[in-house]
């Protein structure tokens, strides 16, 4: 199942949960809300003040031009000029307010776009990337097996940051709107009622409009999202995949795929700006109409019925300029309703997402773990009806090594993945220590076993903070001790800044044998009751792996370990030997009653025995050709 089965194809509910979850969250920070929307406020008065005052010195000039025709001035917000000034004062006075209506203005656009930028990028955006990266570490293996490491980084970043646009571009400009509307349309019906209907009668027409436009954009944005999670998810493998690609030649292929992907983002963008473009005209033309009904119908209540032309048609124009600048944003309101919405989309089905492994509610802590491991009729799929493990059953005293034997796909790695509880089983149970694994603090479970997987990965700090990962208040002597028994520290050694030499991404910079040592160390420096080595040293040459395992032999002791090898050499360690066959256990013993009886252990027995006698021979025989030629 890839990531858009499992995230992105969940029936849509349509925008409203979302942005009443949005809107919730927003309320998180109720006191930074209540001072953008009290600032916004200002703002709004400080727009109504500027212009009455605008308005009233062209009524003022006017009057004074033409006292018999013209009608008298009114002061708004009840204000008034000392009668015993002189006309040039009181024009100086109508500007000098309509300029500090401005200066303040301009320091609470200032205010508001720092209040904004504060509740949206440092307490939304940062919180809920925080979340998010929790609720990751929370979620079972099963979620990451299910969903591309490219999908869900695209998420974490560009989605959580697409909650950025729906405040700043959606939430607070629509806020805005309608506190706009309130106080222009009080002030404009307390003015004049009629005028202010026949100018806004073309406006139901253009919110018709806009929520047609608005449905029709929807899936293509969300198609949209999709199409870039394919094309990070490729950039991604090609980045991680470079060896390969080089490797066998296929670096024009692989940049002409990225191209198409590219290609395919672009032309689904530009499907989308072409629908834009044909609806921003005729935005623009609607709000446009209602200036032609203000010229037409508020110039005959001018000319006709004494209207106020300053006060009444230039106050009326700048609010209706005011209403048609904001409303001409709901083009790209809508535009970024629909990218913010679906980003938004995505990044809850992540906080929603199950957690299928929890802590449980009263975890029991066991202080002295011994190691003792039963597996009971266990069962575990990964897709109902296709068992991956069926009816397992075994047990482990403290301190035996066991080894599992079987073909690629037999179970082995997800059998010792259900101990630390990467994932439950869905039948029968397993235990440590007589305890359910299901009924340990999760923590307490993981910190007393070691592992090192087959592909280990180390992180891009020093050596000894990798090794030290799992431990980080650990001296350096103990980092050394650990190094030593991994047959690390000779390596570790030679490198120029020695345990404090800064790795590449992933451990790029050492061999596929260094990196696995390292791994090991990582592992012993716990100090677990349990140590598992899933195929640890597959990527060790047979020398290496031999001077391992005589330095584990003695760090095994006393210590329940799990080791899934391959290696004849590595086999006969163990106490005992599980082989398993399509998620069964058909053998189990230790080597010498293993290696007689008919079997599948007595058959892969055979054939490495007869390639190491294959190999000495041609050893042997490449000696004496060398002494030959001597």
């Amino acid at each position: 199942m890839n990531v858009n089965e499992q995230l992105g194809q969940q029936k849509d509910s349509g925008n409203w949960p979302t942005i009443a979850r949005l809107l919730k969250l927003s309320l998180r920070h109720r006191r930074t809300s209540a001072r953008v929307l009290i600032l916004q406020i200002i703002l709004l008065v400080m727009t109504l003040g500027g212009l009455s005052f605008a308005g009233l010195g062209i009524d003022f000039i006017r009057f004074q031009v033409d006292p018999g025709g013209a009608p008298s001035p009114e002061w708004p917000f009840g204000l008034s000029a000392p009668s015993q000034w002189s006309a040039m004062q009181v024009v100086f006075l109508i500007g000098g307010l309509v300029c500090f209506f401005g200066l303040v203005k301009g320091v609470m656009e200032y205010l508001y776009s720092v209040s904004v930028a504060r509740l949206v990028q440092k307490d939304i955006v940062v919180q809920l990337r925080s979340e998010v990266y929790a609720k990751l570490q929370q979620l079972s293996f099963r979620f990451f097996d299910a969903n591309s490491s490219g999908s869900i980084i695209n998420r974490v970043t560009g989605d959580v940051q697409s909650l950025r646009m729906f405040i700043d571009g959606v939430m607070l400009p629509i806020l805005v709107l309608l506190v706009s509307v309130a106080v222009f349309l009080t002030y404009m019906f307390s003015m004049h009622a009629k005028l202010t209907l026949a100018c806004l009668a073309p406006f139901p027409i253009l919110a018709i409009i806009t929520f047609r436009f608005s449905r029709r954009v929807r899936p293509m944005y969300r198609e949209n999202r999709l199409l870039v999670d394919r094309m990070i998810l490729f950039l991604a493998e090609c980045i991680q995949g470079i060896t390969v690609i080089k490797g066998f030649g296929r670096e024009r292929e692989q940049e002409e795929k990225f191209g198409r992907g590219n290609a395919r983002v672009r032309d689904q963008q530009e499907n989308i700006f072409w629908k834009i473009s044909f609806y921003n005209p005729g935005v623009n033309l609607l709000s446009h109409t209602s200036i032609l009904i203000l010229l037409g119908y508020g110039g005959w209540l001018v000319i006709n019925e004494d209207f106020p032309l300053g006060t009444g048609i230039v106050v009326f124009a700048g609010l209706l300029h005011q209403l048609a600048e904001r409303v001409n944003q709901i083009a790209g309101i809508t535009n970024s309703a629909q990218q913010s919405l679906i980003g938004a989309r995505r990044v809850f089905e992540i906080l929603d997402s199950p957690v299928a492994v929890k802590n449980p509610e009263n975890p029991s802590r066991v202080e002295n773990p011994q190691g003792r491991v039963t597996y009971k009729n266990v069962w575990f799929n990964y897709l109902p009806g296709e068992p991956v493990l069926e009816a397992i059953d075994f047990e482990v005293e403290p301190g035996q090594c066991i080894a599992i034997l079987g073909e690629t796909g037999a179970g082995k790695s997800v059998l010792l993945s259900l101990l630390p509880r990467f994932y439950d089983c869905q039948q029968g149970s397993i235990s440590v220590d007589g305890l359910d694994v299901r009924e340990w603090d999760l923590e307490r479970l993981r910190r007393c076993i070691g592992i090192v997987f087959q592909e280990s990965f180390l992180f891009s700090n020093t050596i000894a903070a990798n090794i030290a990962f799992g431990r980080p208040d650990a001296t350096r002597d103990a980092i050394e001790k650990a190094a030593r028994v991994a047959a690390a520290h000779e390596f570790i050694d030679d490198l120029p800044d020695g345990y404090d030499t800064v790795l590449g991404e992933g451990g790029v910079n050492l061999s596929g044998g260094q990196r696995q040592r390292l791994a090991i160390a990582r592992a012993l420096l716990l100090d677990p009751t349990i140590l598992i080595l899933d195929d640890a040293t597959a990527a060790i040459d047979s020398k290496t792996e031999e001077e391992i395992f005589s330095a584990l032999n003695r760090v095994i002791e006393g210590r329940t370990t799990f080791i899934v090898a391959h290696r004849f050499s590595t086999l006969r360690r163990a106490d005992r030997i599980l082989v398993l066959d399509k998620g069964r256990i058909i053998q189990t013993g230790s080597h010498d009653e293993l290696i007689n009886p008919k079997g599948p252990y007595r058959r892969v027995a055979r054939l490495q025995l007869v390639d190491a006698q294959q190999m000495d021979r041609n050893a042997v025989q490449d000696a004496a050709e060398k002494e030959e030629r001597t």
